[in-house]
């Protein structure tokens, strides 16, 4: 049980944890805010979504770039603890594959205003395109594989390849309301199984 002061403050370590776990609500709000509304998406909305201030959000991000940034870093982390998760505990790697794919087109989602957001800042973005490649692609890598060796997909598949074509698929959605890249994710999966047989 964490110890008070004479004065009765909580120690310094509880109110880290807690504003961390804050930190983390918000930026949860925040992605899902983006996924529907885009990285434009009133900053109030978020804040009615996070259940917080205005000012809770521009004391923590003073601009609409620093805030779409650490979005973009939460959902890579998410993605990337995900993986191992849906792995242990779904019925098939394949399964496991699917149900993180629709993780990763989430996170696309919101990558597509990236650019936008940080506009000149092309070196940040490359930075920041960089760590997604090292988090992620061995997410997948792993989720491939263990599918291939399940025998639900077959060999040749490249984690780096699958992701670019699924992020190729999700481009269409930012300038067509009615495309549904999910959908055609799914073709996309569905031409990776192999058949099942009887």
């Amino acid at each position: 049980m964490p110890s008070t002061s004479q004065s009765g403050e909580v120690p310094a370590r509880s109110r880290r944890a807690d504003a961390v776990r804050n930190q983390q609500t918000l930026l949860a709000a925040a992605a899902e805010v983006f996924v529907t509304s885009g990285v434009d998406a009133p900053i109030r909305e978020i804040a009615a979504r996070a259940g917080v201030g205005l000012g809770t959000i521009y004391r923590h991000f003073p601009t609409r770039a620093d805030l779409v940034v650490a979005v973009y870093r939460h959902q890579v982390e998410a993605c990337a603890e995900a993986g191992p998760s849906l792995l242990a505990g779904a019925d098939s790697p394949f399964e496991a594959l699917r149900q993180w794919v629709d993780l990763f087109v989430d996170f696309l989602v919101t990558k597509h205003g990236l650019a936008n957001a940080l506009q000149s800042d092309s070196s940040g973005f490359e930075a920041l395109h960089a760590y997604f490649l090292d988090r992620l692609v061995p997410v997948c890598t792993q989720l491939l594989d263990a599918a291939v060796d399940a025998g639900e997909i077959g060999p040749g598949t490249h984690a780096y390849e699958l992701m670019r074509g699924i992020g190729n698929l999700c481009i269409g959605r930012d300038s067509d309301p009615r495309y549904d890249p999910r959908r055609l994710v799914a073709l996309l999966l569905k031409g990776l199984q192999r058949p099942q047989s009887s």
